[in-house]
């Protein structure tokens, strides 16, 4: 794990203990620090090994170094925000900072945006691998940065960091800072829109002046985030990522679509601020396997890909992946967030069959029978007998449900793995 000499002697609290917070406790015992901490489950409180169980908002902080708390805690409604008072309140990834100066020379990348940062975050830590540099890969995505071991000299930490994450930091000076996108999500947790861009400027706002910035110019807010790190004398720093942009894609399995043409250019504007050679990036981008439920190729049978989607849990998280392909034949459906399709509307023509499932089958077969062939499945297993029956070689069985798995399943994660067992099954 990652220890400090700054967190010895010291006191902090720690809330919420899942894998993240688990790390924390552990790090900071580790390092010498005098721990106390809380879980709402009692569960998980056994996993503060080493530390005092009490619940910060109930005690006095006085004196407290810093109170860590999970990026779940919504900090614009829980008491813990206030409760603080003048003590920091802050998360791993604070704490990660704040422990670099005595790790061995190291870059970060850090890595945001509201779409598709676990991709272009996987994405550039694979191609550092692939160009034989010591990686760590962590933030929202893996395990927890605390967690691991620290990288020898010349490695670097590639992390992917939410909006949530951003606001419990304060000191993360990244060697490079990424913004892929900002669209709205997650307002419940801000004053607004604006607020929420503003969370993702602050990554920019941590760097010192010299460090790249790679920025996706694609929306208003994002481009203005380039705006204001152009004006603030870093121009020569800055990387735009226009949106549009043409790329031969045939040669990145695990990076089909428009979406994944960004994230590949964002990924390859970062990997090239990190000194790394282009024949190195082509090797990564031909070689990245991709993560699982996000586009995932699962299998070709009897010359039918069949694609796992089912991290696409909205309309507009499916529209990319109908853009990818020819001649699709889309399983859709489940708890649906939308009683309309329409972000997906613009990719119709690419979809040969639609194969409805879930609670929401009924409603988007509706919606779905005058623009293409529908197939009322009910379930997924149906669906992908279903779709094996009718699909022809060439085209590709997509799952991409639009729609939450609640309905039929745990989670979203358990609805591909589902579909992967029954595509294995198929002859």
């Amino acid at each position: 794990m990652i220890t400090s000499r700054t967190w010895a002697g010291r006191r902090y609290a720690v809330l919420g203990l899942a894998r993240s917070g688990a790390a924390t406790v552990a790090a900071l015992v580790a390092s010498g620090a005098q721990v106390v901490a809380w879980d709402e489950s009692a569960a998980a409180r056994g996993a503060a090994v080493g530390a005092m169980l009490a619940d910060p908002t109930t005690i006095d902080l006085s004196g407290f170094a810093g109170v860590a708390v999970s990026p779940g805690v919504p900090l614009n409604r829980h008491p813990i925000a206030a409760h603080a008072g003048e003590v920091p309140v802050i998360g791993d990834i604070e704490l990660f900072a704040q422990a670099r100066a005595e790790l061995p020379p190291h870059r970060v990348v850090g890595i945001t945006g509201t779409n598709g940062k676990s991709t272009t975050t996987a994405l550039v830590a694979h191609i550092c691998e692939t160009a034989g540099l010591p990686t760590r890969m962590g933030g929202n995505i893996g395990l927890p940065i605390l967690g691991q071991e620290a990288l020898p000299e010349g490695g670097v930490y590639v992390l992917e960091l939410s909006s949530y994450q951003i606001d419990l930091t304060h000191s993360l000076d990244c060697d490079v800072a990424v913004l892929l996108n900002i669209t709205p999500d997650h307002l419940d947790r801000y004053d607004g829109f604006d607020a929420y861009a503003a969370s993702k400027a602050r990554l920019f706002a941590m760097q010192s002046a010299g460090h790249p910035a790679v920025i996706g110019i694609g929306d208003e807010a994002s481009a203005a985030v380039a705006k204001q790190v152009a004006r603030a004398g870093r121009a020569g720093n800055l990387t735009k990522i226009a949106p549009g942009v043409c790329l031969n894609q045939s040669e990145w399995p695990a990076l089909q679509g428009p979406h994944n043409a960004q994230n590949a250019l964002a990924a390859i504007a970062a990997c090239e601020a990190l000194g790394i050679d282009r024949a190195a990036i082509d090797a990564g981008l031909e070689s990245f396997p991709g993560l699982p439920h996000r586009m995932e190729r699962v299998a070709t049978k009897r010359g039918v890909l069949y694609v796992n989607d089912s991290k696409a849990t909205n309309p507009e998280s499916t529209a990319p992946a109908l853009a990818a392909f020819d001649c699709v034949h889309w399983i859709v459906g489940g708890k649906a967030k939308a009683d309309d399709l329409d972000a997906c509307r613009p990719h119709f023509g690419n979809v040969a069959r639609a194969y409805t499932i879930g609670e929401a089958g009924p409603m988007f077969a509706a919606l779905l029978k005058d623009h293409m062939v529908v197939t009322e499945s009910g379930t997924l297993a149906e669906a992908v007998a279903d779709a094996h029956y009718w699909a022809p070689p060439g085209a590709t069985v997509l799952l991409s449900p639009a729609c939450a798995s609640f309905d039929q399943f745990r989670d979203y994660e358990d609805r591909g793995d589902q579909f992967r067992r029954a595509v294995e099954a198929l002859p």
